[in-house]
């Protein structure tokens, strides 16, 4: 016979128990969607206590209450980010390409992460409140920014870029040139009558980006 209706909720239950470290990371993936879908105001526990098969009990055990529900998925997200563009390796790159697979590295994952987009979309309307309480962000930074400065100051020392260079400023410009043009895809596709979201038109906006991020850092 095989287990359905209660039974079968209660299998995964017992199953969560024996495995903490499963749950914990269950309840943070429903939780990013729901947050992504619906923003912190309209998120509900219920709905990521189903989606995540656990009861709520579970989830306050593991993490407190909603608002340091959403602080989790925004630091997991910031810290897989972070870990992925570690592996981009640019220490090894000619500074130039070192650059242009940051740009082309940032594009492709906010694309294939829209609700890392969402997500900070909604921490941004709460004015950074949970992120201030955050041990671990600024912390995952640091490297990003070594890692940026040293591509700068090779490049300075081969004559390609100028000096000067704020690598905190050129990671904005950069991330920025990706997140306003898909965070107001539809507006600016309304205003400039363009399917922004098309291949071709994503296409271009990466060899803008790309070819724009170079120029500005040019010597």
């Amino acid at each position: 016979m095989t287990t359905t209706g209660p039974r079968r909720r209660q299998a995964r239950t017992n199953g969560s128990a024996r495995d903490p470290e499963r749950t914990r990371r269950r309840i943070l993936e429903a939780a990013t969607a729901e947050f992504a879908r619906h923003g912190l105001g309209g998120a509900r526990i219920d709905r990521i206590a189903g989606r995540a098969g656990a009861n709520k009990r579970m989830l306050y055990y593991y993490f407190g209450d909603k608002e340091q529900l959403f602080l989790a998925a925004l630091e997991t997200r910031y810290a897989h980010i972070r870990a992925a563009e570690h592996a981009l390796d640019l220490a090894h790159l000619e500074p130039r390409a070192a650059l242009e697979r940051l740009v082309r590295f940032t594009w492709d994952y906010c694309l294939a992460h829209p609700e890392f987009i969402t997500l900070l979309n909604s921490e941004n309307l709460h004015k950074g409140r949970h992120l201030r309480r955050s041990r671990r962000v600024q912390a995952m930074h640091s490297p990003l920014v070594g890692m940026l400065r040293e591509v700068l100051r090779r490049g300075e020392r081969s004559g390609a870029f100028r000096e000067g260079i704020d690598p905190v400023q050129l990671y904005i410009s950069i991330a920025g040139e990706g997140y306003f043009y898909l965070s107001n895809r539809y507006t600016l596709g309304r205003i400039f009558g363009r399917d922004l979201m098309s291949r071709r038109a994503l296409g271009a906006r990466l060899r803008h980006m790309s070819e724009f991020v170079l120029s500005a850092v040019r010597k």
